[in-house]
């Protein structure tokens, strides 16, 4: 049972506390964006600041990234804090060694510069720090920020789409802070809700249909978001796109990463004041914000916020603004997941721990912690696949998948509600729960740098329930007349022309530059000695360079990557 006083003092002095407004964060937008993280501080608490971090000058979080799909997006990431750090494009489909893991780490004075198509259907997405052992420490001191994915497709329905007024995203966290007024990234006696980095935040809506487009950044507790009143609601999007249609609910339960798109109908309500709610009380045993059963030798679990029923951000209505949106719409955009019966493997990851009483770790996957060095699946470029995750232990696991989307086929063999049928790259799995999802491993193969897979737990994945896969490329369908791989690019990188060396079989006579999408961009005819390549007019990037011999059969290949 929870102490009713602990909560009612957690209630008692956030409502002492003066009402903030929700920052909306600013935006950037075209085909070049920069981003420079920096530690700053903020006044949360009277005394001490609190030791933070933000991207271009924010002192906590980042600017909104609006993308559209079909751009190429060139960025530029500066680090200007004192340790290492990553940007990973948490649900962006974009190649390995652009996708921020904790192999592409970007040293203290340093800069990044990935360049990536937009691939992914319109949505909500983030980025945030993803360096080994240190994502915890980073992404919740306020390294983060928002990524909206605009499409022809999305902006031809009517839906609420003016950013900030009646389009709103929010990161909602909650923290556990020191003594001294430090965030305490490890903590679970988290009772301290940020909401776009505000606390006791307060929002400003018209009286119409609002779009909110909600985030749970947090490092570990679940939030069950609906509505004072039980007011109904629409989900029209999932992590990576939108539903069908949309799905009426007066319940969203979004765990760690995990993404919602929501239409609120407010018309009629100028002047009056809602909330949203997180309901703890409905969350079962072993869900983070449901109750928690303690365990012996277990670290401080007891926050006020489990399994209780609390205010998350007040809704201040407002009148209407000119041209609103006022209906819900009946259809959105189709979703067609791969059919199962067209999967030609089905993988088991099982979540363990060594002690399975344990409520804090360390968690395996199939028995193994993280091996920077270990590739645990290779898999073949443009296969289907079934993941099957089977949760051994008394926690829930929020799963992610870097660099794909999946489509949930069932829980425990139960089809999974209407609201949960869209495009996703994170999935919360109970206790003694088995979900199975479908994906495909599109694009941007590379068996060099791998992808992640993870529980989104931040100090679980900091720990080491985490996984890597690599992509491995479809066969050109030509006889090798030699083992690949016996060639190099000089110089490597290259700022637009550089040369072959290496041993072949038989001499070659053409070659050709593939980008990471597979599409070639360059092809000429090799006539004699070390082959050069003139690449200077193709884009910075990495590329796949492959020699032929006179009939057409591939005798080599290398990567190279080109820098301007």
């Amino acid at each position: 049972m929870k102490p009713f006083f602990s909560l009612t003092l957690l209630l008692t002095s956030a409502a002492a506390l003066a009402q903030q407004p929700v920052p909306i964060p600013d935006t950037l937008a075209g085909s070049s964006i920069n981003l420079t993280l920096r530690a700053d501080s903020v006044q949360f608490f009277p005394g001490r600041k609190t030791r933070t971090l933000g991207y271009n000058g924010q002192s906590y979080f980042g600017p909104t990234l609006i993308l559209r799909k079909g751009q190429t997006a060139n960025m530029m990431v500066t680090n200007l804090i004192s340790d290492s750090t990553t940007v990973h494009w948490h649900g962006l489909h974009v190649a390995a060694v652009n996708d921020g893991g904790p192999h592409t780490f970007i040293p203290p004075g340093q800069m990044w510069m990935p360049r990536f198509p937009v691939m992914n259907d319109a949505a909500l997405y983030w980025y945030h720090p993803h360096l080994h052992k240190r994502t915890a420490e980073q992404a919740m001191r306020g390294a983060a920020g928002f990524i909206i994915v605009r499409s022809a497709d999305e902006a031809a329905l009517n839906l609420p789409r003016r950013y900030g007024v009646d389009d709103v995203p929010l990161a909602v966290q909650s923290h556990q802070f020191d003594p001294l007024n430090q965030i305490n990234y490890r903590g679970m006696q988290d009772s301290i809700l940020l909401v776009n980095g505000a606390r006791n935040p307060y929002l400003a809506l018209p009286a119409q249909v609002v779009r909110l487009r909600l985030l749970n950044a947090s490092q570990e507790r679940n939030f069950n978001f609906g509505f004072t009143g039980n007011r109904s609601f629409y989900v029209i999007a999932n992590d990576g796109g939108l539903l069908a249609a949309p799905v009426p609910t007066t319940r969203i339960l979004l765990s760690s990463g995990e993404r919602a798109e929501i239409l609120l109908d407010l018309s009629g309500l100028n002047g009056q004041t809602l909330h949203l709610m997180s309901y703890g009380s409905e969350l079962p045993m072993g869900v983070q914000g449901g109750p928690v059963m303690m365990m012996p030798g277990a670290p401080p679990m007891d926050s006020p916020l489990n399994a209780a029923n609390f205010n998350v951000l007040q809704l201040n209505v407002g009148a209407p603004t000119a041209n609103p949106v006022t209906t819900i719409p009946t259809s959105l955009l189709p979703v067609v997941p791969w059919p199962a019966a067209t999967a030609t493997t089905t993988r088991t990851i099982r979540f363990t721990a060594a002690n399975p009483l344990a409520m804090d770790g360390p968690f395996f996957f199939n028995g193994q912690l993280f091996d920077m060095g270990r590739i645990d699946y290779t898999i073949p470029e443009n296969s289907t696949e079934i993941w099957q995750l089977q949760n051994q232990t008394m926690v829930a696991h929020p799963f992610h998948l870097h660099g794909m989307s999946f489509y949930l086929l069932d829980r425990n063999g139960v089809s999974v509600p209407p609201k949960e049928r869209g495009a996703k790259d994170v999935v919360l799995v109970a206790p003694n729960e088995t979900v199975r999802f479908i994906t495909r491993f599109e694009h941007f193969p590379d068996l060099t740098v791998p992808y992640m897979y993870h529980c989104h737990i931040l100090m679980h994945e900091d720990d080491g329930m985490m996984g890597q896969y690599v992509i491995a490329a479809t066969p050109t369908g030509l006889p090798d007349a030699a083992p690949v791989g016996d060639v190099r690019a000089v110089p490597n990188p290259a700022t637009g022309t550089f040369r072959l060396e290496g041993t072949w079989a038989t001499p070659p006579s053409a070659l050709e530059l593939r980008d990471l999408l597979g599409r070639v961009v360059l092809r000429q005819p090799v006539t004699h000695g070390a082959p050069v390549v003139e690449a200077a007019a193709l884009p910075a990037g990495v590329y796949h360079c492959a020699l032929y011999d006179a009939a057409g059969r591939r005798t080599a290949t290398t990567k190279v990557v080109l820098t301007r």
